[in-house]
């Protein structure tokens, strides 16, 4: 206290200095302050892109999900409209189009059935990661339901135009005998001999899926002779 009642002129002599330390110090200390609170956004900035990639990666899993199980689901579909055809051969008489391969409509739906089942997957799961597969399989069943679309309509359309009378009384026949040899009611020699006549009357006529005849002689009596 001495010193300073003695000396207290100092203060107008060194008075700015101590102030611009003052201001100075002051100014470090702000400056570590915003370093401190920039370094707490970008530590809480880095973790919350994280959690937002983590976040947006689980949805797009999820959607990759949902759109595989629709897939499938749609090629399902399609598959059982086909089945419908194949495995009642009475209804597809109706419709011979449908097994006819000199039709390009029908050949384009059959080519198109065998790419989507060619690349389906046994699960949804395996599409998931997987953005290019996907979308390639998404498209092929697209074009499959397409294909058949157009070749089912057309098949409604002509239904047995395209047979002259005498050929469309013999699919009426061969329809006729189908339905004897699928009945339970007749008896195993009955349909077997009906059904050998259906055969015949299709012979050169209409060319069916191995399957479906495969389904009819599974249905009448297992294997018959040929």
């Amino acid at each position: 206290m001495q010193f300073l009642s003695s000396y207290w002129w100092l203060l107008f002599v060194f008075g700015g200095s101590i102030a611009g330390g003052g201001r100075a110090i002051m100014a470090a200390n702000d400056r570590r302050e915003e370093r401190r609170l920039e370094r707490y956004r970008i530590k809480h900035a880095a973790k919350a892109a994280v959690l937002e990639a983590g976040a947006r990666e689980s949805m797009d899993r999820e959607v990759q999900l949902r759109t595989a199980n629709r897939v499938l689901a749609e090629h399902d579909a399609v598959d059982e409209r086909w089945f419908g055809y194949e495995t009642d051969v009475v209804t597809m008489l109706e419709y011979p189009m449908m097994t006819d391969m000199r039709e390009s409509l029908t050949v384009a739906f059959h080519r198109a059935k065998r790419e989507a089942d060619a690349i389906r997957p046994d699960t949804a799961e395996e599409l998931v990661g997987r953005e290019g597969a996907l979308t390639a399989y998404r498209s092929a069943v697209h074009d499959y339901a397409i294909a058949f679309d157009a070749a089912e309509s057309e098949a409604r359309r002509r239904k047995r135009g395209d047979f002259s009378e005498t050929e469309r009384d013999r699919l009426v026949r061969a329809q006729s005998l189908l339905r004897v040899a699928l009945d339970s009611a007749g008896t195993p020699a009955e349909r077997q001999t009906a059904y050998r006549k259906a055969r015949a009357e299709l012979d050169g006529l209409v060319s069916l899926p191995a399957a479906s005849y495969a389904d009819v002689e599974r249905k009448v009596a297992g294997e018959l002779e040929a």
